[in-house]
């Protein structure tokens, strides 16, 4: 019956496996956009830029792009401590220490973005 369910030995099923790739396949067309954006913005001063990123249609897209591409690295770098990390001790200590890293730096760079736009 665990198998019909997707559920594994974790209880967790592919749901991991499944986000890490839905972020993946989000992060193609919206980094393509990012590059895309910042390669016509070569040069520009930053008043260009802040005009750019206070249209509500690219905050939003900024907005996901950062916290689709922050949560698939925290999802990446949690499978990376999980198979090679040994100690349950050090790899609790790395997952908790990964995650508040994650959640640090997106909410700085949404801090950013939004200031930018709200020309705060």
């Amino acid at each position: 019956m665990k198998e019909a369910r997707g559920l594994g030995s974790a209880k967790d099923g592919v749901h991991h496996w499944l986000v890490q790739r839905l972020t993946a396949i989000a992060l193609i067309p919206l980094f393509v956009w990012f590059i895309v954006s910042l390669v016509s913005m070569i040069g520009a001063d930053f008043a260009t830029v802040q005009q750019w990123i206070s249209n509500p249609l690219v905050t939003v897209l900024l907005l996901v792009f950062l916290v689709s591409l922050f949560y698939h690295s925290e999802l990446g770098v949690q499978v990376v401590i999980e198979d090679y990390v040994s100690s349950k001790g050090s790899r609790l200590a790395a997952l908790i220490l990964s995650r508040f890293v994650h959640f640090f730096l997106a909410a700085a760079a949404i801090v950013a973005v939004l200031r930018v736009a709200f020309g705060a």
